[in-house]
C-alpha cells in the first residue's frame, strides 16, 4: 500500500484581481493535471472565508516519484513562472504520512 507524498501551500495574493486571475490560471492548470498526470491523487484550490486574497492548496501524490513527475511537466513548469505575477508570498508545508482513511 502507497502512503502517499502530500504538500499544502498557502498563497497569499496581491489583490482582488490577482486572486481572479490566479483562480483563472489554476483552473486551466487542472484541466491539463486531470488529463496527464496518474499520480497525482488529489490537487485542490480551497478559499479561505475572511480571507479573500488567499488560496490554500492540498496536494497529494501517489509517492514521492509521482511528485516529481508532476514537478517536471511543462503545464507546471508555466504555472510556477505564471504564478509570480500574482503571488505575493507562498508558504509551502510537506506531510508525512501517519494514519488516516483512504
Amino acid at each position: 500500500m502507497t502512503t502517499g507524498f502530500g504538500l499544502v501551500v498557502r498563497f497569499t495574493l496581491r489583490d482582488a484581481d490577482a486572486a481572479g486571475a490566479f483562480d483563472e490560471l489554476v483552473s486551466r492548470t487542472l484541466d491539463r493535471i486531470r488529463r496527464y498526470e496518474q499520480g497525482t491523487v488529489v490537487y485542490v484550490n480551497h478559499r479561505v472565508p475572511g480571507e479573500p486574497n488567499v488560496r490554500v492548496f492540498y496536494e497529494l501524490y501517489e509517492d514521492r516519484a509521482a511528485f516529481d513527475a508532476h514537478e517536471q511537466q511543462p503545464h507546471i513548469k508555466h504555472f510556477l513562472d505564471a504564478r509570480e505575477e500574482f503571488v505575493s508570498r507562498a508558504e509551502v508545508t510537506f506531510l508525512e504520512h501517519i494514519d488516516g482513511k483512504v
